[in-house]
C-alpha cells in the first residue's frame, strides 16, 4: 500500500507538470529506440532464414512458407497477451515478457537444427513468434505521451531505430552461419544465434529503463483531465471513448499491408536460391527489404501527421501494386531489379504500418487502448501467418510472378475501405 501511495504521487507529480511530461516523452523514445535496435536484430533471422532452414529439414520448397507462418501465429497469441499484461499492469512488463519469450524461442531455433527435430523447430518457432509481435508492439509505448500532432512521428521514431539492427541481421548472415559450423551448428541456425542474444537484452532495456511507465502515466492523465472535467461541468465522466470506424480502419490497413508484405517476403529468398544466389546475395536482398519497411519512417510519420492518415494509406495501396509489378517482371538473375522490388515492398509496408497505427491511436482512450492495441495486432499478426503460409502453395501451383501479382492487386483494396470509412 505504501509503495502504491509512492507512485501515485510521483504519477501526479509528473501530470501536474507540463516540462516532466516533455521529458519523460523524450527519455521515453530514447529507450524504445535502443530496445528496437537489439529487437530489430532478433527478427530478421527468422524473416531472412526461416523458410531456408525449413526446406533444409523437409527436403522440399513446398512448404517452405511455414516457419513464417508458424511464427507469425506466434505473434498473434503473443500479441494478445502483451496487449492484455500491458493494459492490465505496465508496458514495461508487458514488452519485456515477449522479447525474453521471442529469445527462448530462438534457443529452441537452434536446438531443433542440432538435433533435426522438426517438430521442436515448429513449437520454438511459435514461440519465437513473440520476439516479433514485441518488436511491433513496442511502437505504442512512443506514442502514450505523444500529442495528437506528434504520433505519427513518434511512431517513426520507433520504428525507423528498428533499421539499425534489422538491416545489420541480414548482412550477418554469412557471418553467423560459419560462427555457427565452427561450433558444430548448421549454418542456417546461426542466425537465431544472434536473435536470442538480440531479443534478450531487447527484453532487459525495457524491463530496466522504462520507468515510470508511459501507459500508466498516460492513463493517470487521462483521469486528472476527467476529474477537471467533472469538476466543470459537475456531470458525470464519459465513458472511455472509442471510434469504431477509425478502429476497424487502422486493422484493415495494416492486416491487407501485412499479408502482402509476407507473401511475397517469404518466397522471395526460395525464389532465388532455385535460380544460383547465395546466402550472401539472399541477405543483401532482405537486408534492403527490411530498411526500406524501417528507415523511411521518419519522413514517413511527418507525412502522415501533415497530410494526414488516408492520403498515405492511398499511397500504400498504390506503392504495393508497383511492387508486384516490379517483382514480377524481374529476370531471375537480376539482383538489382530484385533490391527494387524488395525494396518498395518494404516502403509500402511502412506507409501502411505508420498510417493504420495512428489511426487506432486516434481511435482509442488510454483506459483501453493497449487492450485495443493487443487485439489489432492479433489480425494483423494472423494475417501475416496467413501470406507466409499460402504463399508457398501458390508459387509451387503458379510461380513467383504470380504470387507477386496477385499480391500487388489485392493492395487496391485499400482503395475502397478508405472510401467507406470517410462517408458521412
Amino acid at each position: 500500500m505504501k509503495q502504491d501511495g509512492k507512485k501515485q504521487a510521483m504519477l501526479q507529480r509528473i501530470v501536474d507538470s507540463p516540462e516532466k511530461l516533455k521529458k519523460l516523452y523524450r527519455r521515453t523514445l530514447w529507450i524504445v529506440v535502443l530496445a528496437q535496435i537489439f529487437g530489430g536484430a532478433g527478427l530478421a533471422a527468422g524473416v531472412t532464414v526461416g523458410a531456408l532452414l525449413a526446406q533444409d529439414m523437409l527436403g522440399t520448397d513446398q512448404y517452405a512458407g511455414l516457419p513464417v507462418a508458424i511464427f507469425t501465429l506466434g505473434s498473434a497469441a503473443a500479441a494478445l497477451m502483451i496487449g492484455r499484461m500491458s493494459q492490465r499492469f505496465s508496458r514495461r512488463t508487458g514488452l519485456a515478457s515477449g522479447f525474453f519469450a521471442g529469445s527462448v524461442g530462438a534457443v529452441g531455433v537452434v536446438v531443433a537444427a542440432v538435433t533435426s527435430n522438426v517438430i521442436l523447430l515448429f513449437v520454438s518457432l511459435l514461440v519465437y513468434g513473440a520476439g516479433t509481435a514485441t518488436n511491433l508492439q513496442a511502437r505504442y509505448a512512443g506514442t502514450d505521451l505523444a500529442t495528437v500532432k506528434q504520433r505519427g512521428t513518434a511512431i517513426s521514431i520507433a520504428l525507423v531505430s528498428t533499421t539499425f539492427g534489422a538491416f545489420a541481421g541480414p548482412n550477418l548472415v554469412g557471418v553467423m552461419g560459419r560462427f555457427a559450423e565452427s561450433i558444430g551448428i548448421p549454418a542456417l541456425a546461426g542466425p537465431f544465434i544472434l536473435a536470442a542474444a538480440a531479443y534478450l537484452m531487447a527484453g532487459l532495456v525495457l524491463l530496466i529503463f522504462l520507468r515510470p511507465d508511459p501507459l500508466l502515466v498516460s492513463k493517470a492523465i487521462t483521469e486528472h483531465q476527467q476529474v477537471l472535467e467533472v469538476s466543470l461541468t459537475k456531470t458525470e465522466p464519459v465513458d472511455a471513448h472509442i471510434n469504431k470506424r477509425g478502429v476497424v480502419l487502422g486493422a484493415t490497413v495494416m492486416v491487407l499491408t501485412q499479408m502482402i508484405m509476407f507473401a511475397i517476403m517469404t518466397m522471395t529468398p526460395v525464389h532465388m536460391g532455385r535460380h544460383g544466389h547465395d546466402l550472401g546475395a539472399i541477405g543483401m536482398v532482405i537486408g534492403f527489404h527490411i530498411a526500406a519497411m524501417y528507415l523511411p519512417s521518419l519522413v514517413t510519420g511527418i507525412l502522415v501527421d501533415k497530410l494526414g492518415r488516408i492520403f498515405m494509406t492511398i499511397a500504400s495501396g498504390v506503392t504495393f501494386m508497383a511492387a508486384g509489378i516490379v517483382a514480377a517482371v524481374a529476370p531471375s538473375d537480376s539482383l538489382l531489379v530484385l533490391i527494387v522490388a524488395l525494396a518498395l515492398l518494404g516502403l509500402g509496408w511502412n506507409f501502411g504500418l505508420i498510417s493504420g497505427t495512428t489511426l487506432i491511436v486516434d481511435s482509442t482512450d488510454p483506459t483501453t487502448r493497449a487492450k485495443t492495441q493487443g487485439s489489432v495486432d492479433v489480425l494483423v499478426a494472423l494475417a501475416g501467418a496467413t501470406g507466409g503460409g499460402i504463399s508457398g502453395i501458390i508459387m509451387a501451383q503458379t510461380s513467383y510472378a504470380v504470387m507477386a501479382l496477385s499480391g500487388g492487386f489485392l493492395a487496391l483494396a485499400l482503395i475502397p475501405v478508405v472510401l467507406w470509412s470517410t462517408k458521412k
